[in-house]
């Protein structure tokens, strides 16, 4: 089918999110869903003993599928209501079962358990997701286990990290996302059987006052789609609360894809560690030389609104008069659906970022060494001491040289020449020797090897480990 360019389409759809997140979210998993809800409804009710037959519930299961979508269109206009357009719909193409579809029912017992199956499902496929971005981050922090590099505080110049330990900062907190998605997934609940506020009086009736077996329907679909639990309580919905959980998650998600962005970002502005850069790709219209962080800018944008998206849901969930509101409806359309794409888009983003990491290590020695002779005064110190020299004495004239060396790089813009000031220094003989030995940056990385490879070991290899299937292929941007 040709693009319709004369009308909107969202960038989360034509440019970011997956075909596989984008085909959940579609509406033919949509209808089709109400359908097989509808259809389990009907089977349930006839083994409970209500007048359906096998036919009419064969007839409801031979169609869940083929969705006549000019019909509901035209019911919908016609009817303004979305679920009995797709009853009328459904019964035209199953005229045996049309008397019995939706019997009992209200329409949030389609609505809400299908966004409830599909949340389960979107959760699951993120949790995949974002355990490939753990996987391939682990990889690079291993790498990079030890590879000294400046650590910073206020984006300014600390003592010493290593590539690798800050890959783990990283990895930390995507694997407090994973432990929160994987929370909202299991703690989905199935809405259920519950009628018009929830208090299953529609059932109560059908069955003639049976509540063991109004109780058993309700087991029975549950079981059905494969849900451990239904709410024992609802009003006409499900609470808006497991809206919330669930989106909250998921912009959590968003802050920590912006957080590794920016730090990417600043990075690339360092020219330490750059994102993947493709030869035909064009970094600016103008300048040619650019080569811009575009993928971790893209991360960082995706990820605010993200983050934005927490407030819909819980505001939502605030607005909830008594048994339900219809106020919830639209922007649920939209917000829940959003939120998934857009997390399923960051996940592409990261993995494809991940995989294609490339390290400088010539720019990160030109930094540490830049700020490292500054850093190594106390070893200085304590070597001269050791050496028989006077602790003031030294500390004076390190602090003088020191100085010195500070005019010459913030007033002459030139490099630090403090280690040169201490070598032509006869003060300093004793260590002169020594001075190799006292700036190797691999003693100023303190314990971040071993911290990395404990932290991958006994925290990241069990969290992905039940992922294993879904770890292999490469994320390939869109545009």
């Amino acid at each position: 089918m040709a693009t319709d360019h004369t009308r909107y389409d969202s960038p989360l759809c034509s440019r970011y999110a997956s075909k596989t997140m984008q085909a959940l979210w579609g509406d033919q998993r949509k209808f089709s869903t109400w359908r097989k809800l509808w259809v389990e409804l009907a089977r349930a009710e006839m083994h409970l003993g209500l007048p359906i037959s096998e036919l009419q519930v064969a007839e409801l299961a031979a169609h869940t599928d083929d969705i006549d979508w000019e019909m509901a269109a035209r019911e919908e206009k016609k009817r303004r209501h979305d679920v009995m357009a797709h009853v009328h719909t459904y019964g035209a193409a199953c005229p045996i079962a049309a008397p019995i579809i939706h019997l009992g029912a209200t329409s949030c017992y389609v609505t809400d358990n299908t966004d409830l199956i599909l949340m389960r499902e979107g959760l699951e496929l993120l949790a995949r997701a974002l355990a490939r971005v753990i996987e391939r981050l682990a990889a690079f922090a291993h790498l990079q286990r030890s590879v000294p590099t400046l650590g910073y505080t206020h984006f300014q110049a600390a003592q010493l990290t290593t590539v690798g330990k800050r890959a783990c900062l990283w990895i930390q907190d995507l694997l407090i996302d994973l432990k929160n998605i994987e929370r909202a997934r299991d703690d989905l609940r199935f809405r259920g059987v519950k009628g018009t506020t929830g208090t299953q009086a529609s059932f109560l009736t059908l069955f003639h006052g049976d509540h063991a077996k109004v109780e058993e329907l309700d087991r029975k679909v549950t079981a059905a789609f494969h849900f451990p639990s239904a709410f024992l309580v609802t009003g006409q919905t499900y609470t808006r609360k497991v809206d919330s959980q669930v989106v909250l998650a998921l912009s959590n998600l968003g802050a920590t894809a912006h957080r590794i962005g920016t730090d990417l970002r600043l990075l690339a502005h360092l020219k330490e560690v750059e994102e993947p850069f493709e030869a035909d790709q064009i970094g600016s219209s103008a300048m040619a030389y650019k080569r811009n962080p575009m993928r971790a800018e893209r991360a960082c944008s995706l990820g605010r609104h993200l983050m934005g998206l927490a407030a819909d849901a819980m505001n939502t969930h605030a607005v909830q008069w008594m048994e339900r509101t219809l106020d919830d409806s639209a922007v649920r359309r939209i917000a829940i659906p959003e939120a998934f794409l857009a997390s399923d888009a960051v996940l592409g983003i990261l993995q494809n970022v991940c995989e294609g990491l490339v390290v400088h290590p010539g720019m990160i020695r030109r930094h540490i060494d830049a700020e490292l002779p500054f850093m190594a005064t106390e070893n200085i110190i304590m070597a001269m001491v050791e050496a028989g020299g006077n602790r003031q004495e030294v500390h004076e004239k390190i602090r003088v040289l020191s100085h010195q060396a500070a005019a010459v790089v913030k007033g002459e813009g030139k490099d630090n020449d403090l280690i040169p000031r201490i070598r032509h220094d006869a003060f300093f003989a004793p260590i002169h020797a020594d001075l190799d030995e006292l700036l190797d940056p691999a003693t100023f990385i303190g314990r971040a090897p071993e911290q990395v490879d404990r932290f991958l070991a006994e925290e990241v290899k069990p969290a992905i480990a039940r992922y294993t299937e879904h770890l292999g292929g490469t994320s390939q941007l869109h545009v």
